[in-house]
């Protein structure tokens, strides 16, 4: 292996660390909640050296995006392509939407972090439109499910629809957490909030 091959492996392993401290902060205390410094400290570097790997705490966000991005990527693709009516595909999604709260719920912290001001701004023209594609395959792996319901007009509608309901509940749910509240809604309520969309979105 030549010097610029190791050297090019150990600065992926450096920024492998750092997101996988940022990833265990954000399930902590939120992205909002996380520090460059608090993530450096986790990653055993001091925060100048952090800013060696990443240029901003936007840009670790964006790597935590796309790393999202494909894990949704993958369980959809893994999920449509099973056999199955589409209502009970539907509800396996649902249940995965469900799963990736629970084991990652980083990868719902940054999707609802994106809503914010300028959270992408700082972001390379380049990379936002990459981002923008992945995304927007997804929506259409979602939406394409959703053209097989029965009653269903507006396929990429009824697709916004549903993912905006689940991360509005989960932002909910984290609300009322946040209160030291009694949890709402249940895992039970959730499994009732699909029921109550499937019959919303379709005639």
């Amino acid at each position: 292996m030549g010097t610029q091959e190791r050297r090019a492996r150990e600065r992926e392993a450096r920024r492998r660390t750092i997101l996988d401290a940022a990833r265990q902060l954000v399930r902590e205390n939120g992205f909002s909640g996380a520090t460059t410094r608090q993530i450096a400290e986790r990653s055993e570097l001091s925060e100048a050296t952090l800013f060696f790997y990443f240029s901003s705490k936007n840009e670790i966000f964006v790597s935590l995006l796309a790393e999202a991005s494909e894990f949704w990527t993958q369980g959809l693709d893994d999920i449509l392509s099973k056999k199955g009516s589409p209502k009970e595909r539907l509800a396996e999604v649902w249940r995965f939407f469900g799963e990736v709260q629970q084991k990652h719920p980083e990868y719902v912290h940054v999707s609802t972090y994106l809503a914010h001001p300028r959270s992408t701004s700082s972001v390379d023209d380049a990379v936002r439109a990459e981002l923008a594609r992945s995304t927007g395959d997804n929506f259409k792996r979602l939406a394409d499910l959703m053209a097989e319901l029965d009653g269903v007009d507006n396929p990429r509608l009824a697709a916004d629809v549903l993912w905006s309901s689940f991360l509005g509940l989960m932002v909910l749910r984290q609300g009322r957490a946040n209160l030291d509240a009694p949890e709402h809604p249940t895992e039970a309520e959730l499994s009732n909030a699909l029921e109550l969309l499937t019959k919303g979105l379709t005639r």
